[in-house]
C-alpha cells in the first residue's frame, strides 16, 4: 500500500466545498489528471462513475465513503486490456470546518495498491508527482469553491 496526502485551507464554507467535491462531473475542474467523469448509476454511497484520466485510461469507480458534507471517497479499478483486478486506487476528500480562521480545511488522500512489486517500485518513484498533483488539485479546488 502506498499513501499520499495533502491538506489546505479553503476560504469557503464546508457546504460550498462539498457542492464541488461530491459532484462527479466537477472532477475534471479540480482533480489533477482527470479529463472527464460521468455518473454511471446511483447517488451517494455506492454511486458508480467512470473517470477518464488525461493519459487516456479509464477507471470505473464506486463511492465507498459518503458522509455529507464532510467525507467522500471512491475506489477506482483500471478497465480495458491489460488491467489487473488486484490493482486499485482509493481517493478520499475530507472536509472540516475551520472555526479559528473560517472556511474549510480540505484533506486529500490517495491510497494505492499496486499490481505487484514492479508496479509498487514504479509508484514509489512517482510519489513526488502524486504529491504535486494533490497540491495542484487543492489550489484548483480553492479557486472553484471560493467562486462558489
Amino acid at each position: 500500500m502506498i499513501l499520499v496526502e495533502r491538506s489546505a485551507h479553503v476560504a469557503a464554507p464546508v457546504e460550498a466545498v462539498w457542492e464541488v467535491v461530491q459532484r462527479a462531473e466537477q472532477l475534471p475542474a479540480w482533480l489533477a489528471g482527470v479529463r472527464a467523469a460521468e455518473v454511471l448509476s446511483g447517488e451517494g454511497f455506492g454511486r458508480r462513475q467512470l473517470v477518464q484520466a488525461g493519459r487516456g485510461s479509464a477507471h470505473e469507480a464506486e463511492v465507498i465513503a459518503y458522509q455529507e458534507p464532510n467525507l467522500i471517497g471512491w475506489r477506482e479499478r483500471a478497465k480495458g486490456a491489460g488491467a489487473r483486478a488486484e490493482a486499485r486506487t482509493e481517493i478520499y476528500v475530507q472536509l472540516t470546518g475551520d472555526e479559528e480562521e473560517g472556511g474549510t480545511v480540505v484533506r486529500l488522500i490517495v491510497v494505492r495498491w499496486p499490481a505487484g512489486p514492479v508496479k509498487a517500485a514504479l509508484l514509489r518513484l512517482g510519489l513526488r508527482r502524486v504529491g504535486a498533483d494533490l497540491e495542484d488539485s487543492l489550489a484548483r479546488l480553492t479557486d472553484l469553491a471560493a467562486v462558489g
